[in-house]
């Protein structure tokens, strides 16, 4: 099944692609791969999730966040792309968790892009290398951001 095909029967809501929101480009093409810039979790009304993951939010909204976070990477690549099925692979992920000292769960949270990206891409296409970290602080006070990198198929 496709990416587009996935999408469209998860029923998913796409929030609008991000703008940039300072003096970079959301996604940048170099060959086959698409550099993303860090994206946050753009609800479809255009507000973030913000919030300090270990204080404000749980686990489970945290993890929400990223999800969310996720949607709107689709967003960027489907504006950048035409089509999700222009995607070979998604190659990197890096995430940042906006959260207490003691919150050590990170990779947890991150898990709610993840395994969007593999619902929507396919086990060998959505399933990359991966970080994820704490931050003191995001921008726009948001809970999560996450950068990646995707392969584009042959033309």
């Amino acid at each position: 099944m496709s990416a587009d095909t996935r999408l469209e029967a998860m029923k998913l809501e796409l929030p609008p692609a991000p703008k940039a929101m300072g003096l970079y480009r959301p996604i940048i093409q170099v060959d086959k791969l698409l550099y993303l810039s860090g994206h946050g979790p753009l609800m479809p009304d255009g507000k973030l999730t913000c919030g300090v993951v270990g204080q404000d939010l749980d686990l489970a909204a945290a993890q929400q966040a990223a999800r969310q976070t996720g949607l709107a990477v689709l967003a960027s690549l489907q504006a950048h792309c035409g089509r999700l099925d222009r995607i070979k692979r998604l190659v990197k992920t890096f995430g940042l968790v906006r959260c207490t000292p003691e919150f050590v769960d990170q990779p947890a949270v991150i898990n709610g892009f993840s395994e969007l990206m593999r619902d929507v891409f396919g086990e060998q296409a959505g399933i990359a290398a991966r970080s994820a970290v704490g931050a003191a602080s995001l921008p726009a006070g948001m809970a999560v951001e996450i950068e990646a990198i995707f392969e584009l198929v042959d033309d």
